[in-house]
This record gives C-alpha cells, structure tokens and sequence, in this order.
C-alpha cells in the first residue's frame, strides 16, 4: 500500500475510538439505578433467557461454520478461511456484547422512566448506541486489520462471507424465536384471556421479551455488521479490478473512518427537546452524523483522489438514505395514512385488516424501489459512467453506510424500551412510568421498521457493487460473459434466484407458525392446570415457552440458513457462470421487493394495533383491537424473521459466488 497505509493505521485508530466510546456508553449506563428488587429480577430473568439461547444458538452456527472454514483452506486458501473466522467471531461478538448491554439497561430505562420522559430516552438510546458503536468499531477493525495483515484484497472475501453467514443464522434463528413467542403470547394473552401485553400472568411473556433482544438487537447487529464490512469490501474489490491502485482501494475504508468520528459526535445531540419530540430528538442525530461525515468526506476526496467526483456519489448515497428512512417512516408510523389506513379497516373485521395490510405492504415497495433506482443511475452518472461509474455505486452505497452506528442506535433502542415498559407492567409500577415507557416504545417501533428499511436499501446497492465484481472476476479468470435474456442459461438462472426468496420466506415464516402453535398450546395448558394464574396467586412456569421457543428456533433455522448457500453452490457447479450470474440478479430483485413488503407491511400492522390501542375505534377490548392483534400476528414474522433476513441472502449468494468465481470457470 506503500504511502497510503497510513490510511489503514487511521481507520484502525478510528475503530478502536468506537469501541472505547461504547466502552465510556456502557459504563454511564450502568452507573443508573436497576430499580426496585422486582425490577431486577425481572431482568435477570430475560438476561439469562436471551444470554442461554445466544449461548446455544452460536454453539449450533459453529457445527456448520467449522466444516466450512475447513472447506475454504482446502479448496481456496488458508487466508481466506482465517478471515471467513474472523469475520464469523467479530458478527458473533457485536450481536453478543449489544444483547449483553440491552438486557442490563431494560430495568434502568423503566427507572429512569419514573424521573421522567427525557432520562428515560437517555438511557435507552445510551443502551442502543453501544451496539451501534460496536458493529462499526468492529467491522471497520476486523477490515482495515485483515487487509493490513494478509495484503490480501480476496481474503476479505472470506471476512464477509463469515460474517454474512453468522448475520444470516442469527436473523433467522433470532426471528423465529422472537415472533413465535410474541404471537403465542397475543393470541392466547391478549385475545383469549384478555389481559394487557406484557401482563405477568401471562406464561410467556418472559420469552417474548428474551426474543426482542436475540431477534432486534443481536440479530440487528450481526446484521448491519455483515452489511457494513460487505459492502467496504465489495467498493474495495471495484477498486482493485477496476483502477488497481491504493488510493482507490482504500477510499470505502477512509469514508468509514470519517463517518465513525462523526457518528460519535452525533450521538451526544439526541436530547429531547422542548416540544417534547422523541423521534425529532433521535433523527436530529441522523442529520447531524450525515452532515459532518459529508464535510469530512470533501476534503478526504479531494486529497485522496485529485478531484471531488466521487465525494458527489456519497452525497448521492447520504441522500438515498434520508430518504428511505422517511418513505419507511411514513409507511409504518401512526401519524401517517397507511397506518390509520389499516386501523380503520380494522373496523370491520380481521379479513379487511389483513387485506388492507397486504395491500399496504406492497404500496410500500414502490418508494425504496424508485429511491434505489434513482440513486444508482444518479451515482453512475456523476462518475462518469462506464466502470469509473460502477465504482461510483460502491461509494455511494459505502456512503449509505456512515450512519450505520447512529442507525443501529435507533434499531437496539427499541427492543431496550420495549422491555423496559414490560418491566414497568411486571414489576406493578405507577402508570405514569408506564405512560413514558409505552411512549418511547411506540417511536421504538418506528424506528425499527426505519432502520430495516434502510438495511434493505443499502443490501440493494451492496448488492449491484457484488454484482458487478462478479463480472469483474469472470473478466479477471480470462471470460467475459454478457448476460443476455434470450440466453437460457440466464433465464434459468433468474428463476431460480426469485424461488430462493420465496421459499427461504416460506420456510422462515412457517418456522414461526410452528413454534408459536407450540406456544399457544403450552400457555393454554398452564392457564388449565395451574391453579390461581388469573388471580394472580399462581406463578406461571416462564421457563417452560422460553424453552420450547428455544429448542425450535435452534431446529428451524439450520435448512433456511443452507439454503442460499446450497442454492449458490449447486447452480454455479452444475450450470455455469451463466446461470450463476441469473441466479444473482434474481436474488436481487425479487429479494428487495420481498424484503420491503414484509419489513413495512409488518410494521404497519403492528403500529394499527398500538394506534387502536390508544384509543381510537373503541380502544383496547373493542372487535377492532381483536382484529387488529390478528394483523400483528400476521405481520410479526414478516417484519421480524423473513423480511430482514432476506438481507443477509442476498449478501451470502453473492459473496459466494465470488468465492468459486476461479473453480466454475
């Protein structure tokens, strides 16, 4: 790298800054009371639940990651199955020291909750902004140091695909575990009995906040991990195969180390303010990370690469982020026509709330799809066009992923506020606490939808950058393939890519109407057979639904998991680069639009619920409330298991792919 490895030292430094911050996060917010002795045992009990099943459900991914490892240093080299470790051990580690943090601060945010709505919103997002430091501190770490270390630009190949694999793993197994206990929970709690959510008599209410941290927080965090290293390296590949000089390769990896300085600095102005706007405090640090990064990145381009060409494809990339965000805001908010849209369907029964929330779900993927759109050929054309104009792509899809610790830090806050108010329920605190708490959870759920949102949008462009090295390696082995639609090959491989989507969502969601029917069944035996429950002289056995949605998630995520990769493997041997390339493009685009009709058509029945149980049309107990859970039922898996893991499917078929570029040839 010669004069511009310095770059490298600078992103590691910037790294290691994130995770002190995280470190100095983590350490003012357990300096915050954890509340009365209820309150404590309360959260020790979701800490130890969601910790057992991380514990046992990484124990499960490394019985597949090891055979895989294995097969890379036999088949490719033993760089790349060192890195593919690597990149498997840092994904685990965000995803474990995020939950590990969530669990701790959900008993002090219901604390803080009873000094009001302000500290309440403090430490909650204090709590998210640990993980969200942690995934870019480590991804950019684990990067910047395997680059430094192999000089190697293909072992960064296996850093992604361990972490896209773990991400995958930890999405699926983390959503059915998640959304079939929060379903079993709703239909026999809410519709059956008729008592509140999170009401202690409930037997399975201590699983259904155990899932909230393994599926939005370590889930999220894996997540947005694999996403940001794959896409870091995805531009540095461009980079390589396209110029083959330092200052282009290691570009992505300065714009990342900027855009962490400015995320920490971002996080310091959510405070809540006088109007008393919870998600105008949260986006005001969105806006101000995105601002300072892009002033950072001006002067960054022009030193680096001579001119500011490339600086106007990450405004490009900055401003297709903003703009998911609100086209997911609205669609999934309840200040909006979707939402009311489906509340007021809600009416009329259970068939109009879900037809109407179908019919949301996929209004919704128009405005993402045009935002994608508009952002590739606006970044393409600003570079130039040709394949300066690919690389554009990769930067402004690496733009995107500045903010992802501030957008991870909206994603934790939510399961962290979403447990605090069950806490608050459990614990019989004042009304007045749980007034606070239900309002941070209701913006929580707003900006979970938002931050899937904007996970999607940035897996669409990583996925064209990935693409598009796919071409560049075939060039690279000495074939040049143009991909046409009269070619049977490609059409094959199209079609086999959209079937990948639709049955890995098939099997996703059908693992959560499994486990919950398990659930159901167990919650309404207890309701049976134990004596006093609804008295509330009885304790419910919570150990027993954490247990069965547990040992369920563990089964049910290992053949939706093989899936892609099989599916990659199978179609690149026996059918050809042809195919495979098909086979990318068709996970692409049929993988967006899937991933954006489940994550907003979820959020949007969950959100109607909340809205009716506010008070309109009759509020809680009223036939539109029961409609409405119905619609949160249907819904939870889509926003929770399927949609967001299509995100890591997209990643892993593509990395994949690069990975047996040279043994398909």
């Amino acid at each position: 790298m010669g004069e511009f490895q310095w770059i490298l030292w600078a992103a590691i430094g910037c790294a290691g800054l994130a995770i002190l911050f995280a470190a100095y996060l983590v350490s003012s917010i357990m300096s915050q009371s954890p509340g009365n002795e209820k309150m404590q045992e309360i959260s020790k009990a979701i800490q130890e639940g969601a910790m057992a099943y991380l514990n046992r459900q990484y124990t499960t991914i490394a019985m597949v990651g090891v055979p895989v490892a294995i097969a890379l240093a036999l088949f490719l080299n033993w760089e790349t199955a060192v890195s593919f470790v690597i990149g498997a051990f840092l994904s685990g580690l965000c995803g474990y020291i995020g939950m590990g943090v969530s669990t701790r601060a959900n008993a002090r945010v219901a604390e803080a909750a009873r000094t009001g709505l302000a500290k309440g919103l403090s430490v909650a997002f204090k709590s998210g902004a640990v993980t969200g430091m942690m995934c870019v501190g480590l991804a950019l770490l684990g990067v910047a140091g395997v680059f430094l270390i192999f000089g190697n630009i293909h072992a960064l190949i296996g850093l992604g695909f361990g972490g896209s694999l773990i991400a995958l793993f930890a999405r699926i197994g983390g959503g059915i575990f998640t959304k079939s206990a929060d379903v079993g929970a709703d239909l026999v709690g809410k519709v059956e009995a008729g008592i509140p959510e999170d009401d202690p008599r409930n037997p399975a209410t201590i699983a259904d906040n155990v899932g909230d941290n393994v599926g939005d927080c370590a889930g999220m965090a894996a997540d947005l991990f694999e996403t940001y290293a794959v896409t870091a390296i995805g531009a540095m590949l461009l980079g390589y195969l396209i110029f083959g000089d330092a200052a282009h390769i290691l570009y992505p990896v300065l714009l990342g180390a900027i855009a962490i300085v400015a995320c920490i600095i971002g996080v310091f102005f959510v405070r809540l303010p006088g109007n008393q706007d919870i998600m105008g405090a949260l986006y005001r640090g969105v806006w101000v990370s995105a601002v300072l990064a892009l002033a950072g990145f001006y002067p960054a381009t022009t030193y680096l690469l001579g001119d500011a060409t490339y600086f106007y494809a990450a405004v490009v990339g900055v401003a297709a982020t903003v703009m998911l965000m609100y086209i997911t805001d609205y669609y999934t908010s309840t200040k909006f026509r979707p939402v009311k849209s489906i509340a007021y369907a809600s009416q009329t029964g259970h068939g109009t709330n879900v037809i109407t929330g179908l019919s949301v779900g996929m209004e919704s993927t128009v405005g993402p799809t045009l935002t994608i759109v508009g952002g590739i050929l606006a970044a393409y054309y600003l570079g130039g066009g040709g394949e300066a104009g690919l690389y554009a792509i990769g930067i402004a899809s690496m733009a995107m992923l500045s903010m992802t610790g501030m957008i991870v830090a909206l994603d934790s806050y939510g399961p962290v506020t979403d447990n605090g108010g069950g806490i608050a329920e459990m614990a019989d605190l004042p009304p007045n606490v749980r007034e606070i708490t239900d309002a941070l959870d209701a913006v929580g759920n707003t900006t979970k939808a938002v931050t899937k949102g904007y996970a999607i949008g940035s897996a669409a462009l990583a996925a064209i950058v990935l693409f598009a090295d796919y071409t560049h390696a075939l060039i690279a082995q000495g074939v040049e393939i143009v991909f046409l639609l009269n070619d049977p090959m490609v059409l094959a491989g199209l079609f086999i890519g959209g079937c990948v989507v639709f049955l890995f969502s098939a099997l996703a969601n059908g693992a959560v109407g499994r486990a919950a029917h398990s659930v159901v069944e167990e919650v309404r035996r207890q309701f049976r057979e134990i004596p006093g429950i609804m008295e509330g002289t009885g304790k419910p056995e919570y150990g027993k639904c954490v247990d069965i949605v547990t040992k369920r998630a563990l089964k049910e995520m290992v053949l939706p998991g093989l899936l892609p990769v099989a599916t990659t493997l199978l179609v690149g041997f026996l059918l050809g680069p042809e195919a495979l390339g098909g086979l990318l493009i068709g996970v692409i685009v049929v993988g967006i639009f899937m991933a954006c009709f489940q994550n907003n058509g979820g959020g949007a029945w969950d959100n109607a619920k909340k809205y009716i149980e506010e008070g309109m049309y009759g509020g809680k107990g009223s036939n539109a409330h029961a409609a409405a859970v119905t619609g949160d039922t249907v819904g939870d898996p889509l926003k929770d298991t399927a949609g967001p893991a299509i995100n890591p499917v997209i990643k892993v078929v593509n990395v994949v792919a690069l990975l047996i570029v040279a043994l398909i040839i």
